[in-house]
């Protein structure tokens, strides 16, 4: 487990070259967007990150946007990054937003997937009820964990994205995530972020068949954001960059180097 100062983070990529900070989203780690660093790192820096709670980073009883935003911000720090571009996906793209309005001079441009500055109601409600009743105690392989969850998670995809976070330890599987902070703070996470701005170049990325960015939020994303613009994938929910994940590495793409 990292250092409580610092997050858990792998870098890609030349440090001389300009940076890109990528921040995963709710129950995921660094590994959710890597496809996208290696699209990037032959022209950037890419530092992916654990957010605290989540993979290899420490945990915390405190998930509000400006201390994850912290967190961000002191990793740049601690990587002597003056200025940095920002790619967060659903939480992520919340921790991006907090960041990019609360260090403004710092960083480059932001590129936010599939997610709004709002609040949203009980979206993982589901997700975190069957993960908080799954028994470890009978869990012997991910097969066992996996059948475990079958009942309240019909999607054999999302079960998997999940069970990246079981670890096999001395005394049986545990989590990686903080599961009892998760809990406790999810009205936090789901909720908005702060009403700050950042006038920088911003990009959201929209899932054509995801509601998780709609015209209901077009007042929240214009408030905060005055030089934003949204592209949208086709036929895709909110795991746009793993549906179609050239399409989306290619927006990021074409969107930084403009």
């Amino acid at each position: 487990m990292a250092d409580s100062k610092q997050l858990n983070h792998e870098t890609l990529g030349n440090s001389k070259n300009p940076a890109v900070i990528i921040i995963h989203g709710l129950f995921g780690d660094k590994d959710n967007l890597k496809r996208l660093a290696r699209e990037l790192e032959s022209d950037f820096f890419c530092v992916l990150t654990d957010v605290r709670n989540h993979g290899d980073s420490f945990h915390s009883n405190d998930m509000t946007y400006p201390s994850m935003a912290g967190d961000i911000i002191a990793l740049a720090d601690d990587l002597n990054l003056d200025s940095f571009h920002l790619v967060g996906h659903s939480m992520g793209g919340k921790i991006a937003m907090e960041v990019a309005m609360s260090a403004p001079k710092r960083v480059l441009s932001a590129v936010f997937a599939d997610i709004s500055p709002a609040a949203y109601e009980g979206t993982h409600d589901r997700i975190m009820e069957a993960l908080c009743a799954l028994d470890l105690s009978q869990v012997k392989s991910r097969g066992d964990a996996d059948k475990q969850l079958s009942d309240a998670i019909a999607e054999k995809g999302v079960r998997q994205f999940l069970l990246k976070n079981l670890k096999r330890t001395d005394d049986g599987y545990q989590w990686r995530l903080n599961l009892n902070a998760l809990k406790e703070c999810y009205s936090e996470i789901s909720g908005a972020v702060s009403e700050n701005t950042y006038d920088g170049k911003a990009l959201f990325i929209k899932g054509g068949n995801s509601n998780y960015l709609t015209e209901k939020h077009e007042d929240a994303v214009k408030k905060r954001f005055s030089n934003a613009s949204v592209k949208v994938i086709d036929d895709t929910g909110h795991w746009l960059h793993a549906e179609k994940p050239r399409i989306f590495n290619r927006l990021v793409r074409d969107f930084l180097t403009a």
